[in-house]
């Protein structure tokens, strides 16, 4: 009975560490956003992503020395097929936050995890459930809703359906990255699936620079270093919170991102939330959720 009871404490202790983590990964990547979003108009987002991917390499080659771990990997062309689509989102996750209010993009972000159930069900052929057609109906009211403030406010349908059309395409590419990590981390260590990320990302930020560099002055630089910092701290954080919860209970508490960016837009961009986004932001909550819990490591009977 004792012993019960200490495993339960240790089990207790352990899920906490977790929450702690996943919750910490969400103000982190918060912070990202609000890096990204107080540079963006002076920076180019091409530079963003070379910045936050050199300070990125620089940190993760330091922990695989420590650890004295490999960086290359041994599926190697899946590695870099994820780096591909990881630097394929991360420029329209920035180029979304420059172009929408925080709260917008972070929601529309978050449908990523019901592209990953479909993309898991036509490529890795596993089981989908009915219910998650619930799931897909409902964050897509969710996105109308969230996009809803941005269509009546902007003058400009075609600039704002174009941004929107960006952060959605960002979470498309985000679902099919997450599928080739999910079938990484059956043989890669996790710092070697981050470390193709950048190395990936600066040879295909470079050509993209050189004819349109801006030199960064003053705070801008704080800003950049930020970008690469918070989102190596977000990145690791939701490693080790992944590792020690079920997905479904960490990709909710990771929705903690969506709170912390609603409110550093409310705080530092003067940003306005609206029923609409408030309703907008639970129904892709709740498809999140639904889109989890359907998603089944089954193979699909075809």
């Amino acid at each position: 009975m004792r012993k019960k009871l200490l495993i339960n404490e240790l089990d207790i202790e352990e899920k906490s560490k977790g929450i702690i983590f996943l919750i910490g990964s969400g103000l982190a990547f918060s912070l990202m956003s609000v890096c990204v979003k107080a540079v963006g108009d002076r920076i180019p987002v091409s530079e963003l992503v070379f910045a936050r991917a050199t300070i990125s390499i620089i940190i993760t080659t330091f922990f695989l020395y420590k650890k004295n771990i490999s960086p290359w990997g041994y599926q190697k062309k899946l590695l870099v097929i994820r780096g591909l689509l990881g630097t394929f989102a991360l420029f329209c996750i920035f180029k979304a936050l420059t172009l929408l209010p925080i709260a917008t993009a972070t929601v529309i972000q978050y449908i990523y995890p019901t592209f990953t159930v479909i993309c898991g069900f036509i490529i890795l052929k596993e089981y989908l459930l009915k219910k998650i057609i619930y799931s897909v109906i409902i964050g897509w009211i969710g996105i109308v809703l969230v996009s809803k403030p941005e269509l009546n406010t902007n003058n400009n349908i075609r600039e704002t359906i174009l941004a929107l059309s960006i952060a959605i395409l960002g979470a498309l590419m985000t679902s099919l990255a997450y599928i080739c990590v999910r079938k990484l981390t059956s043989k890669e260590h996790p710092l070697v699936i981050i470390f193709y990320f950048p190395l990936v990302s600066i040879p295909l930020s470079i050509p993209l620079i050189i004819n349109d560099f801006v030199i960064p002055i003053g705070t801008d630089w704080l800003w950049i270093i930020g970008i690469g910092v918070f989102t190596q701290i977000g990145q690791l954080c939701i490693t080790e919170g992944l590792r020690i919860l079920p997905a479904g209970q960490a990709t909710s508490l990771n929705y903690s991102q969506v709170i912390f960016a609603s409110i550093w837009g409310v705080l530092f961009f003067k940003e306005t939330l609206t029923n609409s986004i408030y309703l907008g932001g639970f129904c892709v909550l709740i498809s999140t959720i639904i889109s989890i819990s359907a998603s089944k490591t089954k193979q699909a009977k075809i």
